[in-house]
């Protein structure tokens, strides 16, 4: 089967022989990885800080005109790209699913915070000029730390990255007051990790709902009520989204990427995709050059 886009992992991108974290001031990363202008994927999560430079970034589709004091995050398997138009700076933090397993508890702690939801109107910050000198300098405090060869650094990293991802939470939020998610949170939570992990095979919303032990009706009444569609729209938006990063890559012709999303056949992949999204496959591979 033809493979999508690029997709890295932080052993082939860092210099660094720590496989699970690799800190850089951007523009350093930059220089080092000039081709990362392009559409491309990662396994790992992924933040950037822009303190210097113009011009615009997207993930999954979305374009944000880059600004000085903007933070960006990522989830593993997200696509974006970068157009910038002047010297960038800022600084980078890429970590694996596995990085705070050891020291934390909470195996799901990136999942746990808000801006690495997957939620693309969650993913971006613009800092305040005040906001921007704190979270700087944290992040400088990574740099610096991470630079030490002592056996504590790795550790001392982790203690600064809980700080800076519970600052910006608080930011995020507009309140420093911890909530525990409710049940029909951590129900939702549930239902849109299956989704993530069975896509491609499970299409409608009972299948889900015997995998949560729940009627359909329960499901779709959840959904309804946290995020204002039904199940059965949830589960079409990430088969979507999925088509739409495949489509991008002009290596994959149209029976290709019905194929990898379990569709029957092209005619039926192209009835769902210009219901959903009102163009045809191929029409909205011509829409987006942009992406070539």
């Amino acid at each position: 089967m033809k493979k999508g886009f690029p997709v890295y992992d932080i052993c082939t991108l860092s210099e660094q022989q720590q496989h699970d974290l690799q800190i850089d001031r951007f523009g350093h990363y930059l220089d080092q990885h000039k081709n990362l202008h392009f559409p491309h994927k990662h396994n790992f999560y992924h933040l950037v800080l822009f303190t210097e430079g113009k011009g615009s970034h997207a993930i999954d589709f979305k374009r944000f005109e880059i600004q000085t004091g903007q933070i960006y995050f990522m989830i593993p398997g997200q696509v974006h790209s970068w157009d910038f138009e002047d010297a960038m700076d800022g600084y980078i933090i890429n970590f694996s699913p596995a990085f705070f397993n050891s020291y934390l508890l909470r195996a799901d702690y990136p999942e746990t915070l808000p801006f690495f939801s997957g939620n693309i109107d969650d993913a971006v910050i613009n800092l305040t000029e005040a906001e921007l000198a704190a979270v700087r300098a944290i992040m400088e405090a990574i740099v610096k730390e991470n630079d030490k060869p002592d056996n504590l650094s790795l550790d001392m990293v982790r203690v600064l990255m809980v700080q800076l991802f519970t600052q910006l939470t608080r930011l995020h939020t507009g309140t420093a007051k911890a909530t525990a998610p409710s049940y029909n949170q951590t129900l939702l939570k549930n239902f849109q990790r299956l989704i993530e992990q069975n896509f491609s095979k499970l299409k409608l919303p009972k299948d889900y709902a015997e995998l949560l032990y729940i009627t359909p009706n329960h499901l779709n009444a959840l959904c309804n009520d946290i995020l204002g569609m039904s199940a059965g729209e949830v589960i079409r938006n990430r088969v979507v989204l999925e088509a739409k990063r495949l489509l991008i890559n002009q290596n994959l012709t149209i029976a290709d990427i019905a194929g990898q999303l379990n569709f029957t056949d092209n005619s039926y992949f192209t009835r769902f995709f210009r219901k959903q999204v009102s163009l045809t496959p191929d029409e909205f591979r011509k829409n987006n050059l942009i992406y070539k």
